[in-house]
């Protein structure tokens, strides 16, 4: 048996007692829910398809074992190694994801998946954590050494990304990454000419997407006025809300997993208050918000700002599509078809989230001199 005392100076007892342990069990526990909710929601849209009832609950268990490997993992990882992964992986990833518009399958109208033997690969889910990195590194080096163009290098490596994003098309994700990527260059300092710029070409990215993009005009004009289309996704989702009430109608009660075809996908958050109620929603959204804020405040106090950039970005990634899914989920926002982190069924999204949480508690360990800053002018090296 394995002792992890402080007087160990092994890798593992070293990672135990730095690691933000607080932050991994919230993770765990939303994995804990996600198995039972998709046991819960899975079977009945299994059946429709005319597959083995439990065919989504193996698969989703099939990839909890290697999702934990990755996080332990890549936890282990010291800042340097976090963005040497960051690159190589972006590397991978974005040249699968410009390969999806060539040989990807079309899926309702979109090329966003690889087939690779029998598992379906959706790259972007990968480019995401590893683009955030990555325009970490280069805001902190641009303010480490004024001379360095780590700015022009983070719009150009968002240039790139957006590009393949738009044209495969997924809109959804291009927003994801353009709301983080914001909020990473406000960190850094940026100007009000870079402010207005950047508001102004989100606004015609926007105008153009609702122009050129059919389905994206039709879920924003379905939200905006549902008789101008079928709404019965969300209205459905929206009943489960109104009759789950406060302490739901009991596990395995619930009715919306039966009739939606995303209920074990998109619309999970839905099938959870249906069969649990808004009180175990809430404990959802909890959970959620306890590992943001957890990770908000080690930031804090943080001295490099690679660590701070990089962990603020990271981590508003997983908060902001945990809230979009349940903002759509609730009529809040149009339809993005993002998954819940954790908790929705999906293998590429699982596993990339295990690397995204991985290389957050790995930047968010406490080592010895972590928090002295760096002597000014001196850039970080992969």
């Amino acid at each position: 048996m394995i002792r992890l005392a402080r007087t160990n100076r092994s890798q593992l007892a070293e990672w135990w007692w730095t690691v933000d342990k607080w932050t991994l069990f919230g993770l765990f526990c939303l994995m804990l829910i996600g198995g039972v909710l998709t046991l819960a929601a899975s079977p009945a849209v299994a059946m429709r398809i005319h597959l083995p009832p439990f065919h989504f609950v193996y698969r989703q268990l099939f990839f909890l074992l290697p999702t934990i490997m990755v996080i332990v993992g890549v936890s282990l990882l010291n800042v340097r190694q976090v963005r040497r992964l960051a690159a190589i992986t972006f590397a991978c990833a974005f040249t699968l994801m410009a390969l999806t518009i060539f040989i990807g399958p079309e899926v309702k109208g979109a090329h966003r998946w690889l087939q690779i033997g029998p598992l379906a690969i959706q790259p972007s889910e990968f480019v995401k954590p590893s683009f955030i990195v990555l325009a970490a590194w280069m805001f902190a080096e641009a303010q480490r050494a004024p001379g360095f163009p780590g700015t022009l290098i983070a719009l150009a490596l968002y240039g790139m990304v957006v590009g393949i994003l738009a044209l495969q098309p997924d809109f959804g994700q291009l927003m994801l990454v353009t709301m983080v990527f914001g909020a990473i260059f406000f960190m850094a300092g940026l100007s009000w000419r870079w402010i207005v710029s950047l508001g102004a070409v989100a606004i015609v990215g926007a105008l153009a997407a609702y122009t050129l993009m059919p389905h994206v005009a039709s879920r924003v004009d379905r939200f905006l006025n549902p008789e101008s289309g079928d709404t019965y996704q969300i209205d459905r989702a929206l009943d489960a809300f109104h009759t789950g009430g406060f302490f739901g109608r009991g596990p395995g009660e619930g009715s919306v997993k039966r009739i939606l075809p995303d209920a074990h996908t998109d619309f999970i958050f839905a099938v959870a208050a249906e069969e649990y109620g808004v009180i175990v929603g809430l404990l959802i959204i909890g959970l959620f918000s306890f590992i943001v804020m957890r990770t908000l405040n080690r930031a804090m106090d943080e001295q490099d700002l690679f660590i701070q950039f990089a962990s603020c970005g990271l981590v508003a990634l997983f908060g902001l599509q945990a809230l979009i899914n349940m903002s759509v989920n609730v009529n809040l926002i149009p339809a993005k078809g993002m998954t819940l982190p954790f908790i929705s069924y999906g293998g590429s999204s699982m596993i990339a989230l295990g690397l995204t949480m991985g290389m957050l508690l790995a930047l968010t360990r406490r080592r010895a001199g972590s928090n002295v800053a760096p002597p000014s002018g001196k850039r970080a090296h992969a």
